[in-house]
């Protein structure tokens, strides 16, 4: 199964639909928050299932503050991050995941892309497609293939400016 992870896109719909074209086809969306009143645009645009979560930016959202999904035998956490304290340490987070029982964490936020593995769970932040924050500030997602019964496999990838 193909997942395409994406966060803080901020209504800034050109770059998201850049890597929806470019990613086309997969089989599952997750957003890490900050879609500021665009979830319908996205879910219409994915054209497949999606998780959507609240950011800090999305001020009178009806989207939920996180979500725990399985896919493939796996358990997933998804949440923008910032109820964690991401932008000074994710290990917060990673303690929730351990104590849900979560072997997959997504997060956004910081906009900064990152997919390692804390403390026996993989750890995933696609970055923003709007506002990258890292060195080079290219706009960034994910794309994880998962399988039941195997180790997932996570690539950030880039889009130019």
């Amino acid at each position: 199964m193909k997942v395409l992870i994406v966060s803080d896109t901020h209504g800034k719909d050109e770059k998201l639909e850049e890597a929806v074209m470019r990613e086309t086809p997969f089989d599952y969306l997750i957003h890490c928050g900050d879609v500021e009143g665009r979830e319908f645009f996205i879910e219409a645009l994915a054209e497949c299932p999606c998780t959507i979560v609240s950011g800090n930016n999305d001020f009178f959202s009806d989207l939920q503050r996180e979500a725990e999904i399985e896919l493939e035998g796996h358990r997933i956490l998804v949440t923008h991050g910032h109820y964690y304290g991401v932008s000074m340490d994710i290990y917060g987070l990673v303690d929730e995941a351990k104590s849900r029982n979560v072997q997959i964490v997504m997060f956004g936020h910081t906009h900064k892309p990152m997919a390692e593995i804390r403390d026996g769970v993989l750890v995933i932040n696609p970055g923003s497609l709007s506002y990258p924050r890292q060195e080079g500030r290219k706009p960034s997602y994910a794309v994880m293939e998962i399988e039941e019964g195997k180790e997932p496999e996570v690539e950030l990838r880039f889009l130019s400016r």
